[in-house]
């Protein structure tokens, strides 16, 4: 089922060609759902915009626009008001066989992509040795979201955790395990994550102030780098031990990654650098290996740098960002490469594509997008710390919103007098808890910083995921309190709409299909997550004014099909925040 949008801007792009010569064919028709309903419900600006094309008035163009407008199987007749605005107003008929044909198909009319492509989307990419932290939360949750509706949308995407697994660090890290914790290299599970990360700092100081063990952790890093067996087993172990915690912490937020991480790279690394040579991109200076940037300068207004081989013969980040990125479109075939990180790296993305662009990397088929995103901060407006300073570990910030999901829900068990099983309570707990961490972030603009607050996100009321959680229990409420098998009304039940909360419950079901459009190519989620809100309201007021239950037939069954596909779309865009439902709360 095609979108109702997409259908109409078709039938706008034939009036214009229709009533102005095929050199109109491309032209906008600045086609939006209308800002009042009282206009309608979408509403073009097309004809203003022609008019010193045309040396014509506005209304003259619209008037010539309407006549060629052949809409009559979707709308009623076209209006036009003011200097020239077309105003459309969708037929109940229209809109009772659209309602008809999303209840009958398992993706609610929502149809694939034409054209489906291979798309890389690289997010979360936490540091092996590292506990993850808050900083991982975004791009984790996001990233997340972002796949599960490319992927619903019929792309075929690779989900990659570019995870740090290599540099200087594990020498550091290895040197000091040798005098403090020799196990820890040759026998799995000898350290706790929470270990490993003391013996990190202890090892970084120990790095900062001491010649002798700095030099020392050099060795170990070019043992590394060579291949040496024992120093390869360590390192090996490190990465098990921090990816057996990752995935603890994954299965949590049901986030499903494909490893590969800066260490996959390392062999490809000098043919970068060979390659950036030989197009003569390559300049050194103070003998490190860079290429000049187009439009970033320093103080001075000098061109600056982006370093690819270090004096000392290194690579670094840049480098194996470019290898990444040259990976993934020759051998991963990549179209479209999503990129996934904070604000702070903009830059360097910026920078990194660049090059690649310069080298002819990147194909003329191939997009590469960095999807920023803010920081979370405390509710003192300052980055979200722990009480001691330090960064909050994600463990612990997702085992506290269970824990206070916990609380709300047995509160509301005792005002209630009810009793509910302890495995009820445990999973709806984590249900609701995990579910108010995603949709907190989920539904901010990512651009932004945001103030995490347990209190707000697990709020029964306002835009949280508790309250979306709570409309589609409402409906669960209302099947089993009829004792209704919503899959059992019948393929041929049919959907009458008559009263205003029901027009207006309908119309906003049929705009799913527009709002995923629109996040596929902005990669803005919380477009989605006020698609849903807005839902939740309409079907709320819808329920309070239109008896369902108590309602005489058809209109029985034509209210409980809106309650079913109403449940349904909830759980669908829920599905796609990575935010599981629960029957009853």
């Amino acid at each position: 089922m095609s979108a109702t949008l997409d259908q109409l801007k078709h039938r706008f792009t034939q009036a214009l060609v229709a009533a102005f010569g095929n050199n109109y064919a491309e032209v906008d028709p600045i086609l939006v759902p209308a800002s009042n309903p009282k206009f309608g419900d979408y509403q073009s600006n097309v004809a203003l915009s022609l008019s010193k094309q045309l040396k014509q008035p506005a209304r003259a163009i619209a008037e010539q626009i309407t006549d060629k407008l052949d809409v009559a199987d979707i709308c009623e007749p076209p209006s036009i008001a003011g200097p020239g605005f077309i105003n459309l107003l969708l037929k109940t008929e229209y809109l009772e066989t659209q309602l008809r044909s999303s209840q009958t198909d398992p993706r609610l009319g929502i149809a694939l992509a034409k054209t489906p492509k291979q798309v890389v989307v690289d997010f979360s990419s936490p540091n092996i040795a590292k506990e993850m932290h808050v900083g991982h939360l975004r791009s984790t949750i996001i990233g997340d979201c972002i796949a599960r509706i490319l992927e619903f949308r019929g792309h075929d995407v690779l989900r990659l955790n570019h995870v740090g697994d290599w540099g200087t660090q594990f020498g550091m890290l290895i040197a000091y395990l040798r005098e403090a914790y020799p196990d820890a290299l040759t026998t799995a599970n000898a350290l706790e994550l929470g270990d490993l990360v003391a013996f990190y700092r202890k090892a970084k100081q120990r790095f900062d102030e001491d010649e002798t063990f700095r030099e020392t952790a050099r060795q170990e890093v070019v043992k590394l780098q060579a291949g040496v067996e024992d120093t390869q087993k360590a390192w090996r172990l490190l990465c098990e031990q921090s990816r057996r915690e990752f995935q603890v912490i994954y299965d949590l937020l049901n986030v499903h990654l494909t490893e590969r991480g800066e260490s996959f790279y390392n062999p490809l690394l000098a043919a970068v650098v060979e390659d950036l040579d030989r197009q003569g991109l390559l300049v050194e200076d103070a003998g490190a290996k860079c290429v000049f940037l187009e439009g970033f300068t320093n103080k001075e207004g000098d061109p600056l740098p982006l370093i690819v081989q270090k004096s000392d013969s290194g690579y670094n980040y840049a480098t194996t960002d470019l290898a990444a990125l040259r990976y993934r479109i020759k051998q991963d075939q990549a179209e479209r490469l999503i990129y996934i990180t904070d604000a702070g790296q903009a830059n360097h993305f910026a920078q990194v594509f660049q090059v690649a662009r310069r080298a002819g990397w990147i194909p003329s088929n191939v997009e590469i997008v960095h999807v920023p995103f803010g920081l979370v901060l405390g509710e003192d407006g300052k980055k979200l710390k722990t009480r001691s300073g330090e960064t909050v570990r994600l463990k612990d910030l997702l085992d506290e919103a269970i824990a206070r999901s916990r609380a709300d829900l047995e509160s509301r068990l005792k005002a209630e007098d009810r009793s509910e099983t302890e495995e009820f309570k445990a999973k709806v707990s984590q249900a609701v808890g995990i579910s108010a961490v995603k949709y907190a972030d989920l539904s901010q603009n990512r651009t932004s910083n945001y103030i995490f607050s347990y209190d707000k996100m697990l709020a029964l009321q306002g835009n949280t995921a508790p309250y979306m959680l709570y409309a589609y229990v409402r409906i669960q409420g209302i099947s089993r309190k009829g004792q209704i098998d919503f899959e059992q009304l019948g393929s041929e039940a049919q959907i009458f709409l008559h009263e205003p909360t029901e027009f207006t419950l309908a119309k906003h079901l049929l705009q799913l299909s527009e709002i995923l459009s629109g996040v596929e190519q902005d990669l803005m989620p919380n477009r989605l997550c006020q698609y849903l809100f807005e839902l939740s309201q309409k079907f709320n007021q819808f329920y309070d004014q239109c008896p369902v239950l108590q309602a005489e037939e058809p209109t029985r069954t034509s209210r409980l099909l809106l309650c079913d596909l109403t449940a349904r779309t909830l759980q669908l865009g829920l599905s796609l925040l990575g935010i599981s439902v629960v029957e009853r709360m």
